[in-house]
């Protein structure tokens, strides 16, 4: 499997933003903020996030193909090509939108799996699962780096906040709302009753819950709280993070 040019790019672009962020001006963040550090954080933190945002439809796609379905391969979805999770616009760049505005990483992309060429229903769960949890894999891989990692202080702030946004996009995915990756790894073992149900929420269940986000704080702080809890134990540095956040969202 070789990535697609565009996945490159991609991740060309989040390292441009680390090169940025480390050689910008990281402490004026009380006072005037350098323009370099903010572009360096912005371009790192978006590339970074639509880099593990292709990683987690990656991951349902190999799961699924390795379970039986073995058309993802002729779809496209083992190429790591963002324009084959999807729409592109609905699946990454609005996502993208809402995650520069208000700092909530809502799912993107979206791999169509055949489940009823997978083994079993313990197979069609670790389908669902194996996009979370490839975000969760990429935050804990991010947390290491930098705590073992010597590195220059802009940087450090960028790539914590970046780890904590994948432990927040980890935790948005497997909650057990219909559309969402939660829903989907206990679907299998639901009554048909309950699945068809969530058959017909799924168009606006999660619109509904990505509501309840920006308009009742409490939901979202309790969201971010939650996230907080896993990023700790991993290493995750809080208050770089939020350095880190405050230059992602400069113009809060």
């Amino acid at each position: 499997m070789r990535p697609s040019p565009i996945f490159l790019g991609i991740l060309a672009v989040a390292v441009a933003g680390g090169f940025l962020a480390a050689y910008g001006d990281s402490t004026t963040l009380l006072g005037s903020r350098d323009p370099m550090f903010i572009a360096g954080v912005v371009l790192l933190v978006a590339g970074g996030w639509m880099t593990s945002l292709t990683l987690h439809e990656f991951g349902h796609a190999f799961v699924a193909f390795r379970g039986g379905d073995h058309e993802i391969a002729h779809k496209g979805y083992l190429s790591l090509d963002v324009r084959r999770y999807a729409d592109p616009v609905l699946s990454f760049v609005l996502p993208l939108i809402f995650l520069l505005i208000g700092g909530i990483p809502l799912p993107g992309g979206a791999v169509w799996i055949n489940r009823g060429a997978l083994r079993n229903r313990a197979t069609a769960s670790w389908t669902s699962l194996a996009g979370p949890l490839s975000n969760l894999a990429v935050g804990a891989a991010l947390c290491l780096a930098t705590m073992l990692i010597p590195m220059a202080a802009g940087l450090f702030y960028a790539m914590s906040y970046l780890a904590l946004l994948q432990m927040m996009t980890f935790l948005i995915n497997i909650l057990p709302v219909p559309g969402l990756d939660g829903w989907g790894a206990l679907e299998p073992y639901l009554s048909p009753q309950a699945r068809a149900f969530g058959a017909r929420v799924r168009p606006w269940a999660p619109l509904v819950l990505f509501a309840l986000f920006f308009l009742f704080r409490p939901v979202s702080d309790l969201l971010w709280t939650i996230a907080g809890h896993i990023y700790a134990p991993l290493g995750g540095n809080a208050s770089a993070a939020f350095i880190g956040q405050s230059a992602f969202l400069f113009w809060h």
